[in-house]
């Protein structure tokens, strides 16, 4: 009879649930496990757009300043409807918007990689007049006039529809991408803190936080690996190409990646498509009904407000929050160190690449196995260094200063170990011309193909080194180039630059790039958990989103367009096809290095201000908090403004938004 008693309870009321329940779309660790493979596959996308955009740049003739307008456009549309992501909070099925967004991110991927199918096959300096069958290395001769056909049968193919429609389809890549990743990210952190116990939401969340710090890097790697192999690879067989990865013009398969990523993250998209709305609690969460119902009461109030009463209340409360002096100081400190990050991440490789005269991939792997993960273990040890004081706000500020000071001290050497600038015949330096022993070879204007001469000298091409033979091995490449008439000594020159001839210094630089991004790194807990202990508690959520917001209207968006736009001014030499300025070909390393180096310190050095004057506030404030016994000092800032603030409590409301 007992068992008879079980079977009949169980069919109508326990059988579906214990089903659902089985489910692992009813698990909100399969959730987690989830959203940490979406946020690693969205990450590597933007990371591996950041360690391909210099090859984007050399393959289709961007000036920096465009690669860095590139770079940052996918934070357009993700700052405009973050807004919109705090208005919708948990009204809408929020699984579906993930993978819905996700989705859209994988066409942005694939929008990105698609000029690459659009257009001919890369067409460096000296490729095009081998089709001709003749000067097909570019040698000196008196006779111009196959190259000035061959160059104009090229110029017809550059102007092409297709190849003019590239730089807007990769802009609307980069911002439809920015839309799909907007709701990834708060909408998962929000669901999973809705659905898990209070004792495995902070594991969960930090979880996905320490995803976010891999993805990048890994991103870079895939980088590293991907421009390894040369752009056209699928479209030319393996004798049909000339150049190896060490050669100026070397472009790698940049596209790739985005391809692979692609499919990542339309991998990972496909489970939210199955999330329920809401899912069961987690077993063992005792505590799901203690949570405060004031939250359940803050989302009705919420959903009650329309859309145009939130964008109009939604100014008057950013104000109110930036009023904190702290908090302002804190936020502002941050988008210094935003700043610095965005030039680090989109330009460094580059950096590299040209000071230390190191291959595309070599460069974008030090970025990815040194910079990115000694600034995670900086910021994991800033919270180690928080939790083992238990340091309060004032004591947050003072250890905030001391990084970014010690971190002053690590950048400035920084300026100091870098390369010359090659000797390059006609162009550097200033004043020296080799057209008098050239005069006579008709040398094209856009001819790149630099050779480095037996006297250390480089030269634009071998033409321009008044080359008039040259040495082939068995698999007909050029080995050595002869009859030079510019070049002293033995009047031979070498394929490939000359290289600034300072390698050695690679390492060093490395040690001090990488202790810098500890140093800086160690501030990002600290002054997180300053945003967050100087604002009202009903205000934390928002004020985090306007301080994402700050991050990336003042930061990520302008910051790499800075960059570009000072690494341009260094350029010596612009490469020019058809009679336009394509992307630069030599560039002065000592201005390279102390502007791009300077600029970094410059942001190192506002974040330093800002932090010292939040030790002085919160001096003053601590003073007046001793004429105010009463008061906290964790909240010394907050409480004077308590009382105006109460008066607007229907606005408050709005700050409880997930963010």
């Amino acid at each position: 009879m007992g068992t008879v008693d079980l079977n009949v309870n169980s069919d109508p009321v326990g059988s579906r649930p214990p089903a659902r329940r089985r489910s692992p779309f009813n698990s909100i660790k399969f959730f987690v496990l989830c959203h940490s493979l979406l946020q690693l596959a969205q990450l590597l996308v933007s990371g591996y757009m950041k360690s391909s955009i210099s090859t984007i740049e050399r393959r289709y003739g961007f000036s920096s300043q465009k690669s860095g307008v590139l770079a940052a456009f996918n934070e357009v549309g993700n700052t405009i409807l973050i807004i919109f992501v705090s208005f919708f909070g948990s009204r809408v099925h929020r699984p579906r918007f993930i993978g819905s967004g996700a989705l859209l991110a994988c066409l942005a991927s694939l929008l990105i990689a698609m000029p690459h199918f659009l257009s001919d096959p890369y067409d460096y300096a000296n490729r095009v007049s081998s089709a001709s069958g003749q000067n097909s290395s570019g040698l000196c001769q008196s006779s111009s006039s196959l190259n000035a056909s061959s160059s104009n049968q090229s110029c017809s193919r550059q102007e092409s529809p297709s190849q003019e429609g590239v730089y807007p389809l990769l802009l609307l890549g980069q911002l439809l991408l920015g839309i799909g990743v907007v709701p990834i990210q708060p909408f998962g952190i929000s669901y999973i803190d809705d659905h898990a116990s209070r004792r495995n939401s902070p594991l969960y969340l930090g979880i996905l936080f320490a995803v976010t710090t891999i993805g990048p890097a890994l991103g870079f790697i895939t980088g590293s690996l991907m421009l390894r192999y040369y752009v056209d690879f699928d479209k030319l067989s393996p004798d049909e190409i000339e150049l190896d990865s060490k050669d100026l013009r070397w472009v790698g398969a940049w596209w790739l990646g985005f391809l692979v990523a692609s499919c990542l993250v339309f991998l990972t998209a496909l489970p939210y498509l199955f999330f329920p709305r809401n899912m069961p609690q987690e077993d063992g969460a005792d505590d799901v009904e203690t949570r405060p119902d004031s939250k359940h009461q803050e989302t009705n109030q919420l959903q009650e407000l329309s859309l145009p009463q939130f964008l109009k209340s939604f100014p008057r409360i950013a104000l109110r929050t930036l009023r904190s002096p702290v908090y302002l100081l804190v936020a502002l400190a941050q988008v210094n160190l935003a700043a610095l990050l965005s030039g680090l991440a989109t330009f460094m490789a580059k950096f590299i690449e040209r000071q230390f005269s190191q291959t595309v991939s070599f460069s974008t792997m030090m970025i990815g196995a040194v910079g990115i993960p000694m600034a995670v273990l900086g910021t994991i040890m800033g919270g180690i260094l928080m939790r083992r004081f238990c340091l309060s706000v004032s004591g947050a500020s003072k250890l905030c200063t001391i990084a970014i000071l010690l971190c002053t001290f690590s950048a400035m050497p920084l300026l100091l170990i870098g390369c010359p600038t090659q000797r390059v015949a006609g162009v550097f330096p200033p004043g020296t011309d080799a057209v008098s022993c050239t005069s006579s070879c008709g040398c094209p204007q856009d001819a790149f193909n630099p050779v480095c001469g037996s006297d250390g000298v480089e030269f634009r091409s071998p033409c321009h080194a008044g080359c008039g033979a040259m040495e082939m091995d068995t698999n007909d490449k050029v080995t050595n180039y002869t009859e030079c008439r510019c070049v002293g000594g033995l009047g031979s020159a070498a394929p490939g630059t000359c290289g600034s001839g300072c390698a050695h210094l690679l390492r060093p630089f490395m040690v001090l790039l990488g202790i810098t991004s500890f140093v800086a790194s160690l501030s990002q807990t600290p002054s997180y958990m300053m945003i967050l202990r100087t604002v009202p508690a009903e205000d934390k959520s928002f004020a985090v989103g306007v301080q994402y917001m700050l991050f990336r209207v003042l930061a990520f968006m302008p910051g790499p367009v800075l960059y570009g736009s000072v690494i341009d001014t260094t350029c010596i030499l612009w490469g020019k096809k058809c009679g336009k300025q394509t992307s630069c070909l030599y560039y002065n390393l000592d201005h390279f290095r102390q502007r791009f180096l300077g600029v970094q310190v410059f942001f190192v050095c506002g974040g330093l201000l800002c932090f010292l004057l939040t030790i002085v506030v919160l001096r003053r404030a601590s003073r007046r908090q001793e004429a105010q016994p009463d008061g906290r000092a964790g909240y010394a800032l907050v409480t004077g403004q308590k009382a105006a603030e109460d008066a607007a409590s229907k606005e408050k409301e709005l700050l409880g938004v997930k963010t």
